[in-house]
Formats: C-alpha cells, structure tokens, sequence
C-alpha cells in the first residue's frame, strides 16, 4: 500500500481476531527474493521470511529498513500474498513520490536485499475465508483484498465472495492478470472500448447486494479516505448494514 496508514474508522466492527502480540513483536529478516511489475508505477516484492508464523488475509505487518550510517524507517505496509505461501511474503508497493521508503523498494531495492519485518499485526480487517465477503477497493487499496482473493482460491473455499476495484484505467489496475469472475473492474478515467468511464457509483454496487448470499455479506473497503468514505456510503445506501462494513485507509 502506501507509506500512510490509519487502520480504523467509524464503521469499524467488533469482532476483531485475537493477534499474538509476542509473536508480533519479533523483527525478523526479511531477504528479497523478486520484484514484479504491476504497474508503471506499483510493483510487487516477494521476500523469504523463514520464520514467518502466517497470517490471515487482510492483515498487515511493519517494516523496518536501516541506511548504512544507522538511521531507520518504518512503514505498515498490506501483506499480498496468500496464507499458504509458507516461509514467503509479498508486498505490493507504489511509488510515492518523495516516499523514503516505497523510493528505495523501487529505485534500488534487488533480491538479495534484506529488510525486517514483524507480524502480522490487526485483526480487525482479518478475513478468515469463513463467511461471504464483499471486497471494494481502489488503487493499492486492493492489496489486502488480493490476500482474500488469492486465500479463496488457494483454499477452493465454496463461500461467495465478490471484488469490485476501481482504477484510473487498465494500466493502472493493479494485478489485473490475477482477476477473473469474482471480479468487477471500474475505471476512473480511460476504460476499453465499449466500457463506461466514471466514478464508482450505485449502479455498480446494487448488483453485488441485489446477490446477497444468505446470513448477507461482510464488506470489506480499502482504499484512500475520500474513496472509503465514498464507497461506504454507496453501500450503507445499497442495504448493507453499517456495523458490516469493515474498512482500511489511507492517505
């Protein structure tokens, strides 16, 4: 995600899942393993951390990078990758402009490269894959969600689940290759042929609670403040519940 991060708001639910703040606390070294391109300007970096204890999708962990003269940075930062992909980590980064830290990843971070990390940390935005989740993110907002996406398929889970993504256009869709039925792309400014440009509107969210799976949906949002307070509302006013809606932001 990005180097900002607020993890709650005022839609946030009880139920948060229990995180082992023991295990939490240990830094670990993280070496780099592989840099994917997603975007011009979001990649993914995959890292062996052999000790890693696993985690839920939509958890998240802290980074701690330290620069030769001693001095150190520290980032929350969305896990992407799948719970069973034992002794491994992915982070999906985009380059903010004048980011110390999402700078050095893309600019002169290689594998080989080591990093700490600790974690993974918050249970509130956790999806354990036991419940129908309706997914809604925009820009790196959709990391966390990959992490549900991909547990969902790893595990063959029969539950629904359901993203829609909104993005300035088709390059700027981050793991678009990934994406198949579950998901509904929106594009902000430039769209494929035949496709509508605009803002994600109830026209796209009535659909997905006009399907509601019986006990209905856990909403997940993810994405910068105006996009979460904007989406959240679009599904208050779509039918589902406020105390349903979980959500993540920043910026």
């Amino acid at each position: 995600m990005t180097d900002t991060f607020t993890p709650l708001t005022r839609f946030a639910v009880p139920g948060r899942i229990a995180v082992s703040n023991r295990t939490a606390a240990v830094w670990q070294t993280a070496t780099l393993t592989e840099v994917r391109r997603e975007t011009p300007r979001a990649s993914t970096f995959r890292f062996a951390v052999p000790a890693w204890a696993g985690h839920l999708p939509g958890q998240h962990l802290m980074l701690r990078l330290t620069a030769e003269d001693g001095y150190t940075a520290q980032r929350h930062y969305s896990i992407a990758s799948a719970p069973d992909d034992a002794g491994h980590i992915e982070l999906t980064l985009d380059h903010v402009e004048g980011g110390e830290v999402s700078g050095w990843f893309h600019r002169v971070a290689k594998p080989g490269d080591e990093v700490e990390v600790r974690g993974p940390l918050s249970g509130f935005f956790a999806w354990p894959g036991d419940r129908p989740a309706l997914l809604v993110g925009a820009g790196s907002g959709v990391v966390p969600l990959m992490s549900m996406v991909r547990h969902h398929r790893a595990r063959g889970l029969d539950v629904p689940l359901r993203l829609l993504v909104s993005a300035r256009g088709p390059e700027d869709l981050i793991y678009a290759r990934e994406f198949g039925a579950e998901t509904t792309p929106v594009f902000t400014r430039n769209a494929p042929e035949g496709v509508a440009v605009g803002r994600m509107a109830a026209a796209h969210v009535a659909p997905l609670l006009a399907e509601r799976p019986p006990g209905g949906w856990e909403a997940y949002v993810c994405g910068s403040n105006a996009f979460a307070e904007h989406a959240s509302r679009l599904l208050v006013a779509a039918g589902q519940p406020v105390e349903r809606i979980r959500i993540e932001r920043f910026g």
